[in-house]
């Protein structure tokens, strides 16, 4: 996935089919050496659901995110991201605490 920063917030990124699609940057984090991206679709995303992908170099050097495809590496990623990032979001807001 090639990609280009439109905005501080707003990537646009473009599929290994050409396809580009544009997402908000919710969070950012450098985990053991590697920094991972959390994005949320700005099109066709009506669960909310965010995305994440992992900052690499390309055999020209260049800066490209990448989806994480190791089951493992994502899952402890993606518990990094909900513990640190998204932990203070009251989802259930009829919650008693």
């Amino acid at each position: 996935m090639a990609d280009e920063y439109n905005d501080a917030n707003i990537l646009t990124l473009t599929d290994e089919d050409g396809k580009e699609c544009s997402f908000e940057v919710i969070a950012e984090r450098e985990i053991e050496g590697i920094t991972y991206y959390a994005l949320l679709p700005l099109e066709d995303n009506e669960d909310g659901e965010y995305v994440l992908l992992k900052l690499e170099e390309d055999e020209d050097g260049e800066e490209i995110l990448v989806s994480v495809d190791d089951d493992d590496e994502f899952d402890r990623v993606s518990d990094i991201f909900e513990d640190e990032v998204f932990s203070d979001i009251d989802y259930d807001e009829n919650s008693d605490k």
